[in-house]
């Protein structure tokens, strides 16, 4: 399923929820959609607080730039593009603690770059042709 990400900074961005990891997780979220939250950086992560309640499910320690992960202890929808600080090497991606593994950026993920502390985001359902 497909949904946009959108911020000031950035516009629209494409991502696809992955249900095959985490099914009660995507399910939990697509469910939740359309919702916004106040964007946080922590390194190369974007997270914000979702309306979403979830336990973990097969939680993952490292990830992939462009990856989308929910974080359990923080009910947050986490964006990963890059190293964080607890990433152990420059090639690691590490969140603070395992996320569940939802689906992925489609395109560059380094876009969220530009997303700055306390902005505004926007998840919603990509409109279907």
């Amino acid at each position: 399923m497909r949904i946009v990400i959108e911020a000031e900074s950035i516009g629209k961005v494409e991502a696809e929820l992955s249900p095959e990891r985490a099914p009660k997780t995507a399910e939990a979220i697509t469910k939740a959609l359309p919702f916004e939250g106040v964007a946080r950086r922590w390194g190369e992560e974007v997270y914000f607080e979702i309306p979403v309640e979830a336990e973990a499910e097969n939680p993952v320690e490292v990830v992939e730039a462009g990856d989308l992960g929910y974080w359990p202890p923080g009910r947050a929808l986490c964006i990963f593009f890059g190293p964080t600080p607890a990433s152990r090497s420059p090639d690691e991606i590490r969140p603070a603690s395992p996320v569940n593994p939802v689906g992925r950026i489609l395109g560059d993920p380094k876009a969220f770059a530009a997303v700055r502390d306390g902005e505004r985001i926007h998840v919603k359902l990509a409109e279907t042709e």
